[in-house]
């Protein structure tokens, strides 16, 4: 194998994800994606009535940006 074989998907700020795509884009688990849905760090749409949520790659890129850590 290549050592590309488990490179993580890039994140395209246009598209959106659902949760279980951007769990794998971030490489965590789906209850780590929800911890930071709930505290607000990752904002994410759903539409009223529909359980399914979307979640936009600048959204998920934002989140980074924001929660760099310093060294």
């Amino acid at each position: 194998m290549g050592a590309h074989s488990d490179q993580k998907p890039s994140i395209e700020p246009q598209a959106i994800y659902s949760r279980q795509e951007a769990a794998q884009a971030l490489g965590i688990s789906l209850s780590t994606l929800k911890k930071l849905i709930d505290s607000g760090h990752l904002r994410v749409s759903q539409p009223e009535g529909i359980r399914r949520i979307f979640i936009r790659g600048e959204s998920i890129l934002a989140m980074l940006d924001q929660t760099v850590l310093e060294r």
